[in-house]
């Protein structure tokens, strides 16, 4: 049934049994070590390992005369989900669980995940990004009614080719009082994200500096987070005072302040990524976590989350034994019924696996040649979108693409000539952001760049509403996880898409954490367990209210 360590040729530690009966069994050991509040003791009885939880231990290479003790080979204290990460980010942003939904674009991380979210006592974020005003100022309103003062968050991604729209997003924010941002794809700080953090920032009765605004930045590069994690540049400040949009005042007390206090360390994700690896990434950013909190000795400590790859119980339990502050999931949540994308997506996701992933061009970034990870399985978007951003790079207006390819792209890619295609990105960028246009009409370049960019843009919505003849290009941001999340789900009831939602999915990643890195814990004292022991399987709704109940 297990081996217990065959250097020690005696016992020094004992278990005295308490009231409730041992169970000797697989089943019995496993139920045991779920009861994640109380402590377990795996002791020898009649040569058969068995899990104490009640009891008491004596350490001793004998056991007092007239006393019934057993031996004891390992020992792990309770370990409740509520205690994994840290305590001090839980508290920062009123969760009771290191979990966060993250904020995937164009409204995928929808208001029914954050609510979702929000009620199990974790944070999500809406996925703003890609979304013109009036849909933001939609789910804001929807938010704000639903959850009253329960944590949830927005979206604010990095628009280099669109400031006045980052601006414009910040503003909002401002408005409607949205004081936590997850800031993503961020290559530097911008005036728009600079402005949303310190804008309000004062002193209360007491002196100490308060900040109503709150950024969660999302990085994968260590000097973005070092810009992150120091206080605001002095000469963004400047120019924020100078247009009147903060006071001298609150210039200087941002000098005192890091732009974000907490960083998620992004490994290979769907979307944006460097496809960095966490085992070296995370911790790169956790010694500089560390060392920026003993230079800058700021109030509230700096914490370092973990995204990329999280999609089984062993990858959470792994983030959270390096230390990680909290953990972040995304493609997963996009496979789940709150979603906002269709349901063919959702259905194509559920036979990913890990390979079936690749970069392609970013719409946001084209002309920058950023990439997003994407789905390659079932859709032509990758091949096609890098087709595009070869031509940008290789001719200087669409005039000048060889009628070949002109055709190929009028019939393929856009389903209109090149003419109604830039007639109908005018009209887009006519309510977004009309000075687009007008650079477009004086430069050919940028005119190709922003019909090329019509097509990536759209991709993405005609997948969330499963626009069925345009299939083919489907653009869906997919990571590895989702294949690793597949494989662990298999032949239980979350392989079936229709059984996916954001809370379960988040409790029996918690859950299993918890569970397997107790099963560690016991393999550390020299104890191996059964395989079958060894192994979290996914637990459905009813199983997990009541066990956590």
């Amino acid at each position: 049934m297990y081996s217990a360590p065959s250097t020690q040729p005696q016992h020094t530690n004992w278990w005295i049994p308490g009231a409730a009966p041992l169970d000797p069994s697989p089943v019995g050991v496993q139920q045991a070590l779920l009861q994640l509040q109380r402590p377990v003791s795996l002791v020898e009885m009649d040569g058969q390992m068995c899990a104490g939880l009640d009891g008491a231990t004596l350490r001793g290479i004998h056991p007092p005369q007239g006393v019934a003790a057993l031996p004891l080979h390992a020992y792990v204290p309770a370990l409740p989900i509520h205690s994994l990460g840290s305590a001090e980010f839980r508290q920062a942003h009123g969760l009771q669980f290191a979990y966060i939904a993250g904020a995937m674009a164009n409204g995928i991380a929808s208001t029914d995940m954050v609510i979702s979210m929000a009620r199990a006592g974790m944070l999500g974020f809406f996925g703003s990004a890609g979304l013109a005003l009036p849909e933001v100022e939609r789910a804001i309103h929807t938010l704000k009614n639903e959850l009253g003062d329960l944590p949830f968050g927005f979206n604010l991604i990095h628009s280099p080719n669109e400031p006045a729209l980052e601006m414009g997003v910040v503003e909002m924010y401002h408005r409607y009082n949205i004081s936590l941002v997850s800031a993503s794809a961020y290559l530097d700080l911008t005036l728009p994200l600079v402005y949303y953090r310190v804008k309000g920032i004062h002193q209360d009765a007491s002196g100490r500096i308060v900040c109503p605004n709150r950024v969660i930045g999302k990085v994968s590069r260590i000097e973005v987070a070092r810009k992150f994690f120091a206080p605001p540049p002095e000469k963004i400040l400047r120019v924020l005072v100078e247009q009147g949009r903060i006071t001298e005042q609150e210039a200087q007390l941002a000098q005192h302040i890091p732009v974000a206090n907490d960083i998620t360390a992004e490994a290979d994700s769907g979307g944006h990524t460097d496809n960095r690896p966490s085992i070296v990434l995370t911790p790169t950013l956790m010694a500089l976590r560390d060392a920026y909190n003993e230079k800058y000795n700021y109030p509230r400590p700096l914490c370092v989350g973990m995204a990329g790859g999280i999609a089984t119980p062993l990858s959470a339990a792994s983030a959270f034994a390096m230390g990680a502050d909290y953990i972040l999931t995304g493609t997963i949540n996009q496979a789940c019924q709150e979603a906002g994308t269709s349901p063919v997506v959702r259905n194509m996701l559920a036979e990913t696996q890990q390979a079936d992933v690749t970069m392609a061009p970013a719409a946001d970034m084209f002309e920058m040649g950023v990439k997003v990870q994407v789905l390659k399985r079932g859709t032509m978007f990758a091949q096609r979108a890098r087709k595009l951003y070869e031509t940008y790079r290789a001719y200087k207006s669409l005039e000048e693409i060889p009628a070949p390819l002109r055709a190929t792209l009028e019939r393929d890619y856009f389903h209109a000539t090149l003419e109604e295609a830039w007639a109908s990105t005018c009209s887009y960028f006519q309510s977004v952001d009309p000075e687009q246009i007008q650079r477009g009409e004086k430069d050919p370049k940028h005119k190709m760049a922003l019909v090329f960019r019509s097509y990536l843009g759209q991709s993405s919505r005609w997948a969330n509403a499963g626009v069925a003849n345009r299939k083919i290009d489907y653009q869906i941001w997919c990571g590895p996880a989702m294949g690793a999340f597949n494989e662990w789900t298999r032949d239980t009831f979350l392989a079936q898409p229709e059984n996916r939602r954001v809370d379960t999915l988040a409790w029996n990643l918690l859950v299993g954490a918890a569970y397997l890195t107790r099963i560690n814990w016991i393999r550390s004292q020299g104890v191996t367990l059964p395989s079958s022991l060894q192994r979290f399987r996914p637990m459905t709704p009813e199983q997990l209210s009541a066990l956590l109940r």
